[in-house]
């Protein structure tokens, strides 16, 4: 499937950041105005394009109160069709609802480990970033080569919004945590080096930050960048939550906590680790990220998970804006899916295993451990269910993430131990 997007107000193309395949036979299309998210258009792709005229019917038929709504907000004329000749729409004003100024420093962080080239892709990326008032720090986490800070200097020798850090401990939440100590950025900007930032990303970060004064963090759209194998296929279906929803939410402990019984310990409600920006003086006052949890660590990961419950327990308010777009480049081979989908396992576990460790939330999550177990067979039966008949699991995943949940704890504790020692 060929996974790419548009704008309603733009030229007009159909543009990726993953290559069209021949074998294309199915475009997902993201259609967006003045760069907000509509939502996705599913539709045949017939010689490397899409037939732009069922496109404009699709996005009619469905949103038009909502183009309206915006247009009118800008104060533009509202439309009364929407067809080939009606397009482009006018280009976004001053008063477009979208419209920020740039008058925060923001500090975006990428963490790396021997991936230079995926790296090089990322950094393309966040080259074409529009936001001025940035500074980017690449934090070489661990390496064993000087490949990553070769390709870093050779793009500090064009951009000197760029900075090359190392962080010589192994593991994400160090790296994060080298990249929090580095930053001078009101507001603080991660995501990971197999992901293609959208040139608008910071402005919907920092829209997501104005939104109300206790913001603490804020997430946003990971979108799919090419499904061409059965393993990022199920990746897709597996993590559709990052990626389906194209209207702003608010996470609070207040009047916008949400219904349910495991509120605010869900998983995958907020965003991810691929995709958001925290407050830095208040991502400073609760320390950080937990160095025994995230890639590298004995637990593979939960650290993005921990950092937004932190957040709700400790009175802050986590934004979803859904302007502030990221294409994530999954993985394309069975064993490198399995063993990401261990280290979910490995690193929920190890997340919850740090909840009923800590007294003031131990009981609140002990209680709810039935319904979690049955959300985690649920995610399997969805997974399922959105993969169809024609696309199989892949041999092995369900089984491999339930071995990572039962690993978690142990490898959490054993985590804290290692880090004692240092």
């Amino acid at each position: 499937m060929w996974c790419c997007e548009t704008d309603l107000a733009g030229d007009g193309a159909i543009r990726s950041v993953a290559p069209q395949e021949p074998g294309h036979t199915t475009a997902r299309v993201l259609v967006r105005l003045h760069g907000e998210p509509l939502g996705y258009v599913t539709l045949p792709a017939v010689d490397g394009d899409v037939d732009r005229e069922q496109l404009l019917r699709v996005v009619w038929a469905r949103w038009s109160a909502d183009v309206n709504e915006h247009l009118v907000d800008e104060g533009l004329p509202a439309r009364t069709a929407l067809g080939p000749d009606d397009v482009p729409l006018p280009a976004a004003t001053a008063s477009c609802p979208n419209h920020i100024e740039a008058d925060e420093p923001v500090s975006v962080v990428v963490c790396t480990h021997n991936r230079s080239t995926i790296l090089t892709r990322c950094l393309t990326g966040l080259q074409a970033l529009t936001y001025p008032n940035l500074e980017i720090i690449i934090v070489d986490n661990a390496p064993s080569d000087g490949s990553t800070r070769a390709v870093v200097e050779k793009v500090m020798a064009e951009d000197d919004r760029f900075r090359y850090v190392v962080e010589p401990r192994a593991g994400l939440s160090y790296a994060r945590n080298k990249g929090l100590a580095t930053a001078t950025g009101r507001y603080l900007a991660y995501t990971d080096d197999d992901v293609s930032v959208d040139a608008g990303w910071i402005e919907g970060l920092v829209r997501g930050f104005r939104r109300r004064s206790d913001i603490g963090c804020v997430t946003g759209l990971v979108c799919t960048a090419s499904v061409n194998t059965a393993a990022e296929a199920y990746f897709d279906a597996r993590a559709s939550s990052w990626s389906t929803r194209p209207r702003p939410e608010i996470f609070d402990m207040h009047g916008a906590r949400r219904e349910g019984a495991l509120y605010p310990y869900s998983a995958g409600i907020y965003g991810t680790g691929a995709n958001f920006a925290f407050d830095r003086e208040f991502l400073t006052s609760t320390h950080g990220f937990d160095e025994a949890l995230g890639a590298g660590a004995r637990t593979r990961g939960g650290e993005d998970l921990d950092a937004f419950v932190t957040t709700l327990l400790e009175g802050r308010a986590i934004a979803y804006e859904p302007s502030a777009i990221v294409w994530h480049h999954h993985r394309a081979g069975r064993d490198e899916l399995l063993r990401q989908l261990y280290g979910y396992g490995t690193g929920f576990a190890a997340f919850i295993a740090k909840t009923i460790a800590r007294p003031s939330t131990r009981w609140d999550v002990v209680q709810r451990v039935p319904q979690g177990l049955q959300k985690i067979v649920k995610i399997r039966s969805d997974t399922k269910h959105a993969l169809g008949e024609r696309i199989e699991s892949p041999r092995g995943a369900a089984l491999v993430e339930f071995a990572g949940y039962a690993a978690g704890p142990y490898l959490y504790w054993r985590a804290k131990r290692d880090n004692r020692k240092h």
